[in-house]
């Protein structure tokens, strides 16, 4: 595939983006239609994304409620599920990544609901698990046909610890399959200590050997992170800003060579953090030499694609080519994949970027 970058023109990988927050307009108002579901917006493409594509800051509630809007239209439809997987897959293709880890809750494809005050659950037209074949049946399609290797990752949802435990299983059963990680998101003023559903499905996360990676100093404080470390265990984390208001915290991860999953637009987007980019947390991230990702976060609400992350870096963060290379080296070194497949990414990227030194930093 054609890569359509302008700025960094190279092989990318990317380790945070949500499959639900990448759906094509087109795609959702096919189903709607296909549905007959009413809504004003369903009617044609410039008022739909009129209503749910944020253009300046906001906070993170604003932006997630956007999806109240288009899931409808998709969810518990196992053609839609399968479709949207591909067609995820041959737009990353054509930004010119070749590696992605893509996340998802599967009880929200599902159309699973909760009462929040009995929790009672209401299953919906598919079953999580038949979800995740569908996801993995639409990630291995588009490996075939667009050249590029795709992983997923199963999120739980800090406000619905219930679907925790069975999310555990669900990476376990397919671990590898395509599954390769679990991850926590989702409002950070919930405490997962404070809800044994999250604690358990780490817990079994870590005995079984399967990867971790936690939504964590997005919208919440730096104790959310230490919280994401010691409690859960996570190996990266995702977003991860508000960790610099707390130095021996950020230095302790520094140490750990933690990974930080670093998505400028959206960031800006959700208030998450100041709207001047000289301001940003990833300059110091790079300053000191951090491991970090550039990353999307998701393309539908954010009406932007991973181009726009890169153009921010280079133009306002000063990032330079070489900065690019370093930051999806470090993507690659971090990434889930198995130790040997991780090897043959590595040695993709260093060279297709002409720089073996590459190489030996990454595997020292």
């Amino acid at each position: 595939m054609e890569d359509l970058f302008t700025v960094f023109n190279k092989p990318k990988v990317e380790l945070h983006v949500h499959l639900d927050a990448c759906i094509r307009p087109e795609t959702v108002l096919y189903y709607a239609r296909k549905k007959q579901m009413q809504l004003p917006c369903y009617k044609e493409l410039e008022s739909f994304q009129k209503d749910v594509i944020c253009t300046k800051p906001g906070s993170l509630t604003e932006f997630l409620s956007k999806f109240h809007i288009f899931m409808p239209a998709v969810t518990g439809d196992r053609e839609a599920v399968k479709r949207i997987a591909y067609e995820f897959v041959e737009t990353k293709a054509k930004e010119g990544v070749v590696y992605v880890e893509v996340r998802y809750n599967p009880h929200l494809f599902a159309n699973c609901k909760v009462d929040p005050i009995q929790w009672n659950q209401e299953r919906g037209d598919l079953t999580p698990e038949e979800v995740v074949v569908l996801v993995n049946q639409g990630l291995k399609e588009g490996e075939r046909d667009f050249n590029i290797k795709v992983k997923s990752i199963l999120c739980c949802l800090r406000h619905m610890p219930e679907w925790s435990p069975e999310i555990a299983e669900l990476c376990k059963k397919y671990h590898n399959d395509t599954v390769v990680a679990i991850d926590l998101a989702g409002d950070e003023g919930l405490k997962s200590e404070t809800f044994p559903g999250h604690l358990r499905a780490y817990e079994e996360a870590v005995r079984c050997g399967i990867h971790r990676t936690v939504h964590a100093g997005e919208a919440g404080p730096s104790s959310v992170v230490k919280e994401a470390i010691d409690t859960l265990k996570a190996e990266r984390i995702g977003h991860g800003y508000h960790t610099l208001e707390d130095p021996a915290l950020y230095d302790r991860l520094l140490k750990m060579d933690m990974h930080f999953e670093m998505c400028p637009w959206s960031s800006y987007i959700t208030g998450a953090c100041d709207p001047d980019f000289t301001k940003h947390p990833l300059i110091q991230l790079k300053k000191d030499g951090a491991n970090f990702s550039i990353n999307n976060d998701g393309s539908l609400s954010l009406g932007a694609s991973l181009e726009r992350d890169y153009e921010i870096a280079q133009n306002d963060m000063g990032f330079s080519k070489e900065d690019f290379m370093r930051a999806n080296i470090n993507a690659a070194r971090s990434c889930f994949l198995p130790k040997g497949e991780k090897k043959e990414l590595l040695e993709l990227l260093c060279k297709a970027y002409g720089r073996k030194d590459f190489l030996c930093e990454s595997t020292e």
